[in-house]
């Protein structure tokens, strides 16, 4: 396992759990949810804790992730130093520090051209694909396509009556760089909701990097995704070497404009510390739910909710209702529920690490925790959903009713899965096709128009002491 692998399971620092195992959970009262109760005193301080374990703090790293990191770097780094060094040494050294790092770190022996998946894997992968999941994948392109065409950002003509021409253009970047994860499980869905909204932009050049990974890089139904979209450009690359190589370019490799996508903490962090010189997406943190459920809630729906956010492990899941008994109910489902899962175990780590049951005094106030939690889904299960809705301002992505799960979103309905974490949908946007474009204005003025302003810019211009600005319209109109 990798440095940044064991970056993407919980700290074990963090994983101090109440149960022997998946099996302890059948027994009543013993899933250790945190429960905050509005009635209670320190509501508000407990709401504070919670919101800061939701954000990724960058420094927390297991036992296993700390010797790593002392038998490749020598002495004990916190992950932004590790991501310092692994980026400076990319920009600095190129591809030798690339493939060292790939060693070092993915235990993968790659040169500079067994680096790139080659167009007959891309090909073999696709042609042995399986025609149910291909025709998955292109239904799902085409729900993604569908909607991103109908968000993008048009071309914007201002004329006015004397003469005055103002446009705001709309283009692509030209080459955009996809993070897909690949330590825990494969993830085309991650692929779709990254590359489809890009194209949907116009994006010319598209580059995948992956772990080199039986998930990543080396999984055949991520790399049929990639040619059934027409990604040609694929390489096996994971962790902060990836993000380095994306934005400063090595041998063999172009520099991008853009570099999106999830990833362990490592990822976020390079992503981090490489912008400026390209553009990212966002920072992302665990992935989390906030369900906003009352008396008339499904609670082994809303269960089953919080245990899809939950099995991502770290991924929080958060249950807000003024009703207590709804509170109970899911709390039952979520017992009875998570022993079946497949990840049951790492499910209850993060409902003890990251979920919370939380007791509120009505609608009004589930929605003022709503927004001060900033989540990056939210689910409003709840009667009068619509209502509930316009009293949101800060969420990534939300579903209304009882047969809107966040699953929804992560893989069908249209809206990319990419989406704000960590608070920050306060301010943050989730990926769109919108991401892919810079803007820029046209400006045309006549003669005519030029003499009416002119009096504005002499009056700004003087008041600024910036003299040949004012020489500029002066000229023209002395001479014109």
């Amino acid at each position: 396992m990798t440095l940044a692998e064991h970056n993407r399971e919980i700290p074990s620092a963090l994983m101090k759990l109440q149960l022997a195992g998946p099996s302890a959970a059948m027994a009543e009262d013993k899933l250790e949810i945190e429960r905050i109760d509005a009635r209670q005193p320190g509501f508000d301080e407990q709401l504070t804790a919670l919101r800061a374990r939701l954000s990724p703090a960058g420094n927390v790293v297991s036992d296993e992730g700390r010797q790593r990191t002392i038998d490749v770097f020598g002495e004990p780094l916190t992950p932004s130093e590790v991501v310092g060094r692994i980026c400076q040494r990319v920009r600095e050294e190129g591809m030798p520090a690339l493939l060292e790092f790939s060693r070092l770190l993915d235990r993968a022996e790659l040169s500079a051209d067994s680096l790139r998946v080659s167009s007959d894997e891309l090909a073999a992968a696709h042609s042995e694909a399986e025609p149910e999941f291909l025709q998955t994948v292109r239904q799902v392109r085409q729900n993604i396509l569908e909607f991103q065409q109908q968000i993008l950002h048009q071309d914007v003509t201002l004329r006015r009556d004397n003469g005055v021409e103002l446009q705001q253009r709309y283009r692509p970047v030209e080459r955009a760089g996809l993070c897909i994860p690949g330590g825990a499980a494969a993830y085309p869905s991650s692929l779709l909701m990254t590359a489809v909204p890009a194209q949907a932009a116009g994006v010319r050049e598209l580059v995948v990097v992956a772990p080199p990974t039986p998930f990543g890089a080396n999984n055949p139904d991520l790399l049929a995704v990639c040619a059934e979209l027409g990604i040609d450009e694929v390489y096996r690359l994971g962790g902060a070497q990836a993000v380095a190589t994306l934005a400063y370019g090595v041998e063999g490799i172009l520099p991008v404009d853009i570099i999106v996508g999830p990833g362990n903490l490592f990822v976020a962090l390079a992503k981090q510390l490489v912008f400026g010189e390209v553009a990212i997406d966002s920072i992302a943190g665990p992935s989390e739910v906030v369900l906003i459920a009352d008396q008339t809630t499904r609670a082994s729906y809303a269960a089953a909710d919080m245990l899809a956010q939950a099995e991502h492990a770290p991924g929080a899941s958060i249950l807000v209702s003024w009703h207590e008994d709804t509170l109970d109910q899911v709390y039952q489902q979520l017992c009875q529920q998570v022993v079946h899962l497949s990840r049951s175990e790492v499910t209850i780590q993060s409902l003890e690490q990251f979920g919370a049951m939380v007791l509120v005094d009505d609608a009004e106030h589930a929605c003022q925790v709503t927004n001060l939690i900033a989540p990056e889904h939210l689910h409003i299960a709840a009667a009068d959903a619509e209502s509930l809705l316009e009293k949101i301002h800060s969420a990534g992505a939300t579903f209304l009713g009882n047969f809107s799960p966040v699953a929804l979103g992560d893989y069908v309905a249209g809206p990319s899965h990419v989406l704000p974490t960590g608070g920050t949908a306060r301010w943050a946007s989730g990926l769109s096709a919108n991401s892919f474009l810079r803007s820029g204005s046209v400006i045309r003025y006549n003669e005519a128009a030029l003499a009416e302003d002119a009096l504005h810019v002499r009056q700004l211009a003087d008041k600024e002491g910036l003299t040949a600005h004012r020489a500029s319209i002066d000229i023209r109109l002395e001479e014109g």
